[in-house]
């Protein structure tokens, strides 16, 4: 789709360009930074010559016209600032710097709204330091530098330019040598640059030639040409000294000569700055001709007649000029001649001597006119005090008188002007005086002019009195109010003594006008005034004569009081707040009738249940403060703070730490006050704020505990944490109380354990007196709204269900302190148990043969224990079957009798007396205990076993029995000293296992043998056994299983009771 160009006219481009002009600027404004930028240091200059320090800033917001205040760090004291000048308060500059200040020797002039150069004019050797420029800040917020600085340093002015003072007498064509010589003694690197000039008089000084600070010679426009035909040279003829030479002289040539030096730095921006210029005391050089010489250019005479004006008035001075326009005037001689009305009153010879008529000589004698020679060129004719006779016609004709060869004077050419006539009018010729004012109406301390114009102008010698009227508003008489006197004093009237400290009265130089000015006006300065002037004539006998008088027109000038401008914000806002936070109220003036306003600022509040509004607080338009009714009944006079801000057009209240009863709609009556011209206050005018609705309520319940459950099951005597944890608060500044309870099984109602105050006070429940849980209780909080509670040594007893409550107390605006929350934490379940049996002894059975007289172990091996703090008893018991007849048959009944018990408190019971004396003790380990039977007869033979009871010690350290096994039993058999084969072989395992396996394999033919040897002697063993009358326990066959095809010995089991 193609899309057609359009065209705006050139206004909607401009607008359109200006608008995107002024969006940019205003972006750039919105990302500036102040930016205070200073000129370069450190910068050389030297004791009394003028400098000047630049200063700019950018990036500010604000007026576009910024102030700038300098001050100054001094070497001996480069941390402490001292105050120089200030574009925006007088009082700025410090005492050493105040009147230097005030002379104008220093001062800061504006280049820009935005930039500004310090000037000091005489510098000073304590001028050397540190120089800052600080720019007061007019941004919304502080975004940038401020200031900045840069150093000065002060060095002695060592320039030196010396040339010889003479006056030398040349003629045309002859040539002319001038020398000067420059040096310097400065320290730092510096370039000089020396110049020639010729100043005649009357004119400004003409350049001859110049040898700048880079070595360039330059030649002045005036001497251009001869420069580079030759005739002007500079040469330098010594270390410090140079000759300036001028071929070929000619009559322009005539004039004073001097040198001119000036020593230059080089700043640090790279520019070159003069520290001094300096000259040379001059040299005069005449040039003369001869009148062959000249050219008839040189000949020509023009002459004007000057005078101010043609129409005077008697006693009026009269200035007439007679102008030579001629070549070369001082070179040249003229007389001069003054006619009126075409007869010569005075002439003027080569001498200059003046010559005048008798008429006019007598005037001179009196010093009412005057002839002179103002220059080369001028003639002046002067009347002091012009006459009427004095009206005519003046002229002057110019003769030039020529030097001959012979040095005598001739008549050349003569010219005169056009006749210049002037009319001298009478004294009283149209008085008249008129009364003005531009201000007719005028408000409170304003301020108006009068003015009493005067018709002709007349000179200042010419006596006029001009005498101000008044007539004030509401009366008939008018009265002298000032009088302005013929000889220049003031008289001021008796009735107005008054107006004297508002009035002033000034008459003009150039005219009799007198200007009445009336500052800060007032109802006593509002009615009519009108001007009478009279003008006199002061006679030879020192009399006055009145001339003529004239009364101007009436003017009446009405004083008003000023409109009021008085505005008071009108906007609504609503403030919701927490209770014990102070109540910000603004009453805000948007406008004011005057600078000078004062305001008298009436704070009001309405509550609902009222039906208008309580005066809290006045403050009245001299800052006196009273306290309404409503402050002293509610007890708001001490909570109350009033501010008012520093551009006096924002009052602020404010209601400290408020209570839910402030709550209501407040508003300030502001009052305008004035202050009259006579000092006397009165109001202007009054106005009423828009409403702030204020509500107070108290703090938000925001207290939460943490309600986790936990169960949580431990061993007697260990220690339990009980965690409280408070997740948030309704304020930070709240004191807490936290208090734990128990719920015990068989209680109806929890129990109170320990509560912990907000002023951190223990308080322990009756629960915490029983089972010495009181000492067991340790309360810590390592960080804020955490509370642990740890029970120390628990016990069964402690069991139970706990919880805590929380408790939130916050401080009132009163200062006492409410409760504002409480919550409870989640259950947590303690079970406290003992610790679970873990006892295990040994029990595997065991049999043993011992041969009589010998001794054997009875071994109690405890396998596990139950804690490491546990205790054992071990009791030893011989055990017995014996066989019981009953209706049911024959029943086996199991017997003990203890040989030893070792209790857990290492206390050792009575032997039984079958074994008395032969028992001894040992605990080889902490887990086996060994019980020796000695000197073994027949009668202990027999099964025996161990009971190990396990005994631990409570939280109370009482101890109490946790568990009892009994270990396995082992069969002891007692062989006297005859015993047989068998019993020795089967009393030994490895030579039984020799005797009985191993041959086999090996030796099959053996192993029957054996066998058949081995079923004899069983035999007979038994067949021996049964003699002795040996008695066997429970005797069974051993069951010996054997593979022949299995490599593994065979497997011998052997069952209780039986005897291996």
């Amino acid at each position: 789709m193609r899309v057609m160009p359009f065209y705006l006219p050139s206004s909607t481009k401009m607008r359109c360009f200006l608008l995107e002009l002024t969006s940019l600027l205003l972006l750039g404004l919105a990302f500036a930074q102040r930016q205070v930028t200073v000129q370069d240091g450190p910068l050389y200059r030297t004791e009394n010559s003028h400098i000047t320090i630049w200063c700019k800033v950018s990036g500010y917001q604000g007026p576009s016209e910024q102030n700038f205040q300098w001050s100054i760090y001094l070497p001996s004291a480069p941390e402490r600032e001292v105050q120089i000048v200030s574009t925006m308060d007088p009082s700025f500059p410090y005492a050493i710097y105040t009147q230097r200040v005030r002379s104008g020797e220093i001062y800061v002039e504006r280049v820009q709204g935005d930039s500004a150069l310090l000037h000091i004019k005489e510098l000073q050797d304590r001028d050397a330091g540190e120089y800052e420029c600080h720019t007061p800040t007019t941004d919304d917020r502080y975004f940038g530098s401020y200031s900045a600085k840069m150093k000065l340093m002060v060095i002695p002015d060592s320039l030196r330019v010396t040339s010889e003072a003479q006056t030398l007498n040349k003629v045309q064509h002859d040539s002319l040598e001038l020398k000067c010589e420059v040096s310097k003694s400065t320290v730092q690197h510096s370039h000089i640059s020396i110049a020639w000039y010729r100043r005649k008089a009357d004119e400004p000084a003409v350049e001859v030639i110049s040898l700048s600070r880079d070595f360039v010679l330059r030649a002045g426009s005036d001497y251009t040409q001869r420069h580079a035909s030759g005739d002007i040279r500079l040469d330098k003829v010594g270390e410090t000294q140079s000759k300036l030479t001028i071929y070929n002289l000619q009559s322009s040539d005539e004039g004073e000569f001097y040198c001119e030096a000036a020593e230059w730095i080089q700043d640090p921006d790279g520019t070159w700055y003069t520290m001094t210029r300096k000259r040379s005391e001059g040299t005069m050089v005449y040039v003369e001709g001869t009148v062959s010489t000249r050219s008839s250019s040189d000949m020509d005479i023009n002459v004007r007649l000057e005078t101010e004006k043609r129409t005077y008035t008697v006693g009026e001075p009269v200035e007439f000029r007679c102008i030579l326009e001629v070549q070369n005037v001082a070179k040249r001689y003229f007389s001069i001649s003054w006619a009126f009305n075409s007869s010569l009153i005075a002439s003027f010879g080569a001498n200059a001597v003046p010559v005048l008529n008798n008429e006019f000589a007598q005037r001179e004698a009196l010093g009412q006119l005057k002839v002179a020679k103002e220059s080369d060129s001028i003639y002046i004719l002067k009347i002091y005090r012009l006459r009427l006779e004095d009206s005519g016609k003046y002229n002057c004709r110019v003769t030039e008188r020529l030097k001959t060869s012979t040095g005598e004077f001739i008549d050349g050419e003569s010219k005169r002007p056009k006749n210049t006539p002037i009319t001298v009018l009478p004294l009283n010729a149209g008085f008249a005086v008129t009364a003005i004012s531009r201000t007719p109406g005028v408000t409170y301390n304003e301020s108006f002019d009068l003015q009493c114009i005067i018709k002709p102008h007349y000179p200042s010698w010419v006596p006029v009195s001009v005498t101000w009227r008044f007539q004030p508003a509401g009366s008939t008489e008018f009265h002298d109010l000032v009088t302005f006197t013929r000889d220049g004093g003031v008289q001021w009237g008796d009735r107005y003594i008054g107006f004297r400290t508002r009035t002033a009265i000034e008459k003009s130089e150039s005219s009799n006008n007198v200007r009445l000015s009336i500052s800060r006006a007032s109802d006593t300065e509002a009615g009519k005034y009108q001007c009478v002037a009279e003008l006199w004539r002061k006679n030879y006998n020192s009399s006055w004569t009145r001339l003529a008088d004239r009364t101007s027109n009436l003017l009446e000038i009405r004083v008003l009081r000023p409109v009021t401008k008085l505005q008071v914000s009108k906007s609504k806002r609503s403030i919701t707040l927490v209770e014990n936070k102070p109540i910000p109220l603004n009453c805000s003036v948007k406008s004011q009738t005057s600078p000078d306003s004062h305001f008298a600022v009436l704070w009001y509040v309405h509550r609902p249940s009222d039906t208008d509004g309580k005066l809290i607080l006045k403050t009245t338009h001299n800052s006196v403060f009273e306290y309404g009714t409503y402050a002293e009944e509610e007890g708001l006079r001490w909570r109350l703070q009033f501010e008012r801000s520093l551009s006096g057009g924002l009052f602020s209240l404010t209601v400290q730490r408020a209570q839910v009863s402030d709550s209501g709609s407040y508003y300030c009556h502001v009052e305008e006050w004035l202050l009259n011209p006579n000092h006397a206050w009165y109001k202007l005018a009054e106005e009423v704020s828009g409403r702030t609705e204020v509500t107070v309520k108290l703090p938000d319940n925001l207290l939460e505990v943490n309600q986790t459950q936990k169960n949580i099951t431990i061993l007697e005597n260990e220690w339990v944490t009980l965690e409280c944890l408070v997740t948030n608060r309704s304020s930070q500044a709240s004191q807490l109380s936290v208090e734990w309870y128990v719920w015990k099984s068989g209680h109806p109602e929890k129990e109170a354990v320990l509560k912990l105050t907000r002023q951190a006070t223990l308080l322990y429940g009756e629960l915490s007196a029983l089972n010495d849980l009181k000492s067991r209780l340790r309360l810590e909080s390592p960080s804020p709204g955490l509370y642990l509670l740890t029970i120390q040594n628990v016990t069964v007893q402690d069991s139970g269900t706990y919880d805590c409550r929380v408790e939130e107390w916050i401080l009132g605006p009163t200062n006492a302190w409410y409760k504002r929350a409480e919550d409870l934490s989640g259950l947590t379940t303690i079970v406290v148990k003992q610790p679970d049996a873990s006892l295990q002894v040994d029990t595997t059975m065991a049999n043993l043969t011992v041969t009589e007289q010998g001794q054997f172990h009875l071994d109690c091996n405890i396998l596990s224990l139950s804690s490491r703090d546990s205790r054992f008893a071990v009791t030893w018991f011989s055990v017995k079957i014996k066989e019981k007849s009953g209706p049911a048959g024959r029943k086996y009944a199991e017997e003990r009798e203890a040989l030893l018990r070792v209790g857990q408190d290492a206390i050792f019971s009575r032997e039984a007396t079958p074994w008395e004396g032969r028992l001894r003790f040992q605990r080889l380990s902490a887990v086996l205990y060994r019980l020796t039977v000695l000197q073994a007869g027949a009668t202990d033979a027999g099964n025996y076993s161990c009971r190990v009871e396990e005994w631990l010690p409570n939280p109370r350290g009482a101890w109490y029995k946790l568990a009892e096994e009994d270990s396995g039993l082992m069969a002891v058999y007692v062989q006297d000293s005859g015993s047989s084969l068998q019993s020795v072989i089967c009393s030994n395992d490895s030579l039984f296992y020799f005797v009985f396996f191993y041959p086999f394999p090996i030796f099959g033919i053996l192993i029957i043998t054996i066998l058949l040897v081995r079923f004899k002697s069983r035999n007979s063993s038994k067949n021996s056994e049964g003699k002795n009358g040996v008695p066997l326990l429970w005797i069974k066959e051993p069951h010996l299983n054997y593979s022949p095809t299995c490599l593994e010995p065979p497997v011998l089991s052997i069952h209780p009771g039986t005897i291996d």
